[in-house]
């Protein structure tokens, strides 16, 4: 089965909340707040999705970008189904590349359970970020 991949707007944040339960990531996300989730979603200038040939999101890349300096990739979620065939990698390209490419920085935070795989896609891990976390943050 193929993917298509697009840069979308206006996404159901009951589709997003969908994909984010299906891909493990819903346990670090307020996804039984839907007006916060909508605001996510609402809010996000560059969100990337990944869909079946029957048109079922099976992944998402959520960002916020400047299009020129920065790109923060907020969510990146997969399918668990879809896991192990290349799309999160793919959607990490692709936003980038609709953030602007090679003259933007890429950030993001990973999930405890996914810092072993973005090395593997070719990320660099920066030990010099710094931040404060949210007051329900179990730590990203």
């Amino acid at each position: 089965m193929t993917v298509a991949y697009a840069v979308e707007t206006g996404l159901d944040p009951a589709e997003f909340v969908d994909v984010l339960e299906r891909s493990g990531l819903a346990e670090r996300r307020p996804v039984h707040d839907q007006a916060r989730v909508g605001a996510m979603v609402r809010n996000a200038n560059l969100i990337v999705c990944a869909r079946a040939e029957n048109g079922q999101l099976v992944g998402v890349s959520r960002a916020i970008t400047d299009f020129a300096f920065c790109c923060y990739l907020s969510d990146l979620a997969v399918d668990r189904v879809w896991q192990g065939r290349g799309i999160g990698a793919e959607l990490i390209r692709r936003t980038h590349e609709a953030a602007g490419g090679e003259s933007v920085t890429l950030i993001l935070v990973a999930a405890p359970a996914a810092r072993d795989y973005y090395p593997k896609v070719g990320l660099t891990s920066f030990p010099g970020c710094f931040g404060r976390l949210r007051v329900d943050s179990p730590g990203g």
